[in-house]
């Protein structure tokens, strides 16, 4: 591949022409906003100008999933170039509204990168944001061989790791692990709307964990899950009846009768179980099977540069971190750091940044 077109300058599709052009393609930049396709030619994307009247090798379609058809339609009319591929999180819509509108399917091949951040635009994007992470394809029965290449090519490129799957169930499966998930963060960030200030003031790092990506764009996932409706649903009815059966439990957990305690602390330790299973399932670093890691926490003061020493220091003692979290501590000029270590290395480590200097809560 030697040159490509970015059709959508936002926070993805600025982040794809960055990747590329850092790899040395020739990237051409499109949007509907002027102004967007400007701004990511001026933070070194691409071109912000016509790509050249032989058509480029890829064009990327990083448009909502309910334009992908009608988009796709505009540039094989314009031939803007060989082959086709889009970073859509549905897939089985699109293509429906590809075969509706005639589009040539041999030489479209749906792709979905499963990177992100909760910042949108093209100032958010990254080069770096697709790094080891999975790049769904999925090709039709009619997609040739040359857009499936190229395709690749364009993955390996923005060093994401290929994976292919049929369009629906790649549909089913982020339902699952990424649109479901969106909404029961935002219902849970909405029980916090209208809560006390002396319960939200007592917020820690457990409520944020949950509710972190609530912050996202409404205007975007409602076109998500307005493409994906159906499987999301399925996903929530189930957890619906698992929420039922937990207030079922919780409510015999409150009982005076023994029975019926009894009944309730099964139901809960079932729940809890079956959550520990689950988590078990989710990829770790690189990933690996998940690890599991001892947490060494530190109180870090908030001024600047420490962090930094504490990364120092951890460093200095030959010891990776391999995951950390962040936790203020409302009222006082600290925070509580939690880092992740391989067990073995853990007692060492708690050993060298005392001697350091450090308080560590272990």
């Amino acid at each position: 591949m030697r040159s490509a077109a970015v059709v959508g300058t936002g926070l993805i599709g600025t982040s794809v022409a960055l990747a590329l052009t850092a790899r040395g393609i020739t990237v051409y930049l499109r949007d509907a906003d002027p102004t967007a396709a400007r701004t990511a030619a001026a933070l070194g994307a691409g071109l912000d100008e016509a790509p050249p009247a032989g058509g480029v090798d890829l064009a990327v379609l990083a448009v909502p999933p309910n334009r992908i058809g009608s988009t796709l339609k505009e540039c094989q009319d314009a031939g803007l170039a060989h082959s086709y591929t889009d970073v859509g999180s549905v897939k089985e819509q699109p293509l429906r509204d590809i075969e509706v509108l005639g589009c040539d399917i041999s030489r479209y091949i749906g792709g979905h990168p499963l990177a992100g951040r909760e910042r949108s635009g093209p100032l958010a994007a990254r080069a770096d944001l697709f790094d080891g992470r999975p790049w769904v394809l999925t090709p039709s029965r009619d997609t040739d061989t040359e857009t499936l290449n190229r395709a690749l090519e364009m993955v390996a490129l923005c060093r994401a790791v290929p994976v292919v799957m049929e369009p629906r169930a790649h549909d089913h499966a982020v339902a699952l692990v990424s649109h479901a998930p969106h909404l029961v963060s935002a219902l849970m960030a909405a029980r916090l709307e209208d809560a006390a200030d002396t319960a939200t003031r007592l917020a820690g790092q457990g409520v944020r964990d949950v509710t972190r990506i609530a912050g996202s764009d409404p205007r975007l996932w409602i076109e998500i899950l307005g493409a994906n409706a159906t499987a999301v649903a399925d996903v929530l009815a189930g957890l619906a009846d698992d929420l039922n059966e937990t207030v079922t439990s919780l409510r015999a957990l409150a009982a005076e009768d023994e029975a019926k305690r009894l009944s309730g602390t099964e139901g809960i330790t079932g729940i809890l179980r079956r959550g520990n299973a689950g988590h078990a399932r989710i990829p770790g670093k690189h990933g690996a099977p998940a690890a599991r890691y001892d947490a060494v926490p530190v109180v870090v003061g908030d001024q600047p540069g420490e962090l930094a020493r504490l990364f120092a220091d951890v460093g200095a003692s030959g010891v990776n971190i391999e995951d950390m979290t962040i936790d203020h501590s409302p009222g006082r000029p600290a925070g509580l750091v939690e880092l992740m270590v391989d067990p073995a290395a853990a007692e060492g480590l708690v050993v060298d940044l005392r001697r350091k200097g450090w308080n560590v809560q272990r």
